[in-house]
């Protein structure tokens, strides 16, 4: 094999990576976030989401992608253990279209297609017609690559070195070892089998020994996930050993059924004259197969991933956004995990503010948790102020931009709120320190303010529903009462300070009580502008 031989294989290969990777960015250009939508919906049902992995994987041609989303899912806690393990089996049937459509073998016309999706991508302005014309022309690039690869491999088939290196391969744990070694440096397991079938195609490597580096494939696409896990919960991190469960066991079984039984000879037989197609094959039945063997003891699977990796006794829900590498969904999965830790910011702070209240009209010391809701509150709130450059660097449509600009508003707004409720904390604190007494009247009227916040606070148990109208109004009205209230409970405190009938040190706690109480319902306004308008509201 000459240097020109290399160099030839070198841009084959180039040319193949790269027309996989721009036919698949147009797949997901095209497919948008609603893939995402459907995954996390249409999971509840294991068998559906066995289906829904298969469908969206064999739609972006990426079982990596799909994985990727899975454990961005589980790691927001938007979906369960139980939910992931269907999707990750529909995903690895799904990723065998991939190794079908290069079994076709169209790389006669495959400049025709490169040609036509230039075409599209070079002349049109329609952002569809343009992602059209990526997948046509990635098509076309990723055949021309395979048979620039072909053609360079000719002077293989009479290296005699090469030839044992690929007849090596028959020892089932060294052609396991290649497969996965190769698929885990390139992160793709749909690249690694075309370049498979490509050797298949020049009489390189029998079936007999692909089928090992086959199955060995399967398992080093699993890196993918698992480098996606690091840094994410425990749960998340399941996810990826599931993954690497799957395809291991699945290995296991095909590799004994391949050394007992004639299961090579049978699929070479339906497919004589095309290797290529007889590594799609085994692919296929191998993830097909597999999936109906594991899918009933699919709760097996995910305990044996809990014993693998048990809980080290941290918190059940650890601050952590994920923010994925992959492009498909990547940003769904990151406004996802903001919008769950806002929505525990917020919970937090609606205990906080609640008890502070309590503690102040039942005039005793508030509870411990306040100070730990407002150690969990402000981790939240600078986690996600590391998080969010990061996320704004994600591709995003102008609505996922706008919902990033009024998550990162609302972050604001609800750090303040747990101030706040921290200054009310601290003022029971002090009224039972000092035994202040607030008189009747003042006790009346901040349950009176403890309603209207009660009310207004649990208009939004969580953040997920934008723009309600009817809340909006609820808010808007209870801001201007709160307002109201508070400068006639000014007026009636300066009554009671002229009549002698409260003590001066609860007159001054008690000013300072209506302060915070304003700033709170403003920042409470602020949150139902920033949903229902969009708009970043300033707040002190």
């Amino acid at each position: 094999m000459t240097i020109f031989n290399l160099l030839a294989l070198m841009g084959g290969l180039a040319l193949f990576l790269y027309g996989m990777k721009m036919m698949s960015e147009g797949l997901e250009k095209i497919a948008g976030n609603n893939l995402q939508k459907i995954l996390e919906k249409l999971t509840t049902n294991r068998l559906l989401g066995v289906v829904v992995g298969m469908v969206i994987t064999a739609v972006i041609q990426s079982s990596s992608a799909t994985t990727v989303m899975v454990v961005g899912f589980v790691n927001a806690g938007l979906m369960n253990l139980s939910q992931a393990i269907g999707v990750i089996m529909g995903a690895n049937i799904g990723t065998t279209i991939t190794g079908q459509l290069i079994a076709l073998d169209i790389s006669a016309i495959a400049p025709i297609f490169a040609l036509g999706g230039v075409v599209l991508v070079t002349f049109s302005k329609h952002p569809k017609v343009i992602s059209l014309g990526e997948i046509i022309a990635g098509l076309g690039i990723l055949f021309i690559g395979m048979d620039m690869m072909g053609e360079s491999m000719v002077p293989l088939r009479d290296s005699q070195p090469f030839i044992s290196l690929m007849t090596g391969f028959r020892n089932p744990l060294l052609g396991i070892a290649a497969g996965a070694l190769f698929t885990g440096i390139i992160q793709s397991s749909s690249a690694s089998i075309g370049i498979l079938q490509t050797l298949a195609m020049n009489g390189l490597i029998p079936l007999s020994g692909s089928a090992f580096v086959l199955f060995g494939q399967n398992i080093g696409t699993c890196i993918t996930a698992v480098l996606s896990s690091l840094g994410s919960s425990r749960n998340a991190k399941r996810v990826a050993i599931m993954h690497l469960l799957f395809n291991v066991i699945g290995t296991l079984i095909f590799t004994t059924v391949c050394l007992v039984s004639p299961l090579i000879s049978l699929i070479e037989q339906l497919t004589p004259e095309n290797p290529a197609a007889q590594i799609a094959n085994l692919h296929t039945l191998f993830n097909i197969v597999t999936t109906l063997l594991l899918l009933p003891f699919a709760n097996l699977l995910v305990k044996l991933s809990t014993i693998l990796l048990k809980d080290r006794g941290e918190e059940k829900d650890p601050v952590n956004i994920h923010i994925p590498t992959m492009r498909i969904g990547s940003i769904s999965v990151a406004l996802h995990d903001l919008h769950h830790q806002i929505d525990r910011m917020y919970s937090l702070c609606n205990q906080n503010v609640n008890e502070a209240m309590s503690a102040l009209i039942e005039e005793r010391m508030p509870a411990d948790f306040i100070r730990t809701n407002e150690e969990k509150i402000d981790r939240i709130h600078k986690e996600i102020i590391k998080a969010v450059p990061a996320i704004s660097a994600l591709p995003m449509t102008l609505e996922d931009s706008r919902t990033l600009s009024v998550l990162f508003a609302l972050n604001s707004d609800i750090e303040r709120i747990g101030d706040h409720a921290v200054n009310l904390t601290e003022e029971a604190e002090e009224a039972r320190a000092s035994s202040v007494q607030f008189s009747s009247a003042s006790l009346m009227e901040l349950k009176k303010i403890q309603k209207v916040l009660t009310e207004s606070l649990t208009q939004f148990k969580t953040i997920q529903d934008f723009r309600d109208a009817g809340v909006y109004g609820i808010l808007a009205s209870n801001e201007v009462l709160l307002d109201d209230l508070c400068d006639d409970f000014r007026e009636n405190q300066m009554e009671r300070i002229k009549n002698h009938s409260c003590q001066a040190e609860a007159s001054v706690l008690y000013s300072e009580i209506l302060i915070d109480v304003e700033r709170i319902g403003d920042h409470i306004f602020n949150i139902a502008e920033s949903l229902y308008h969009g708009e970043l509201i300033e707040a002190e």
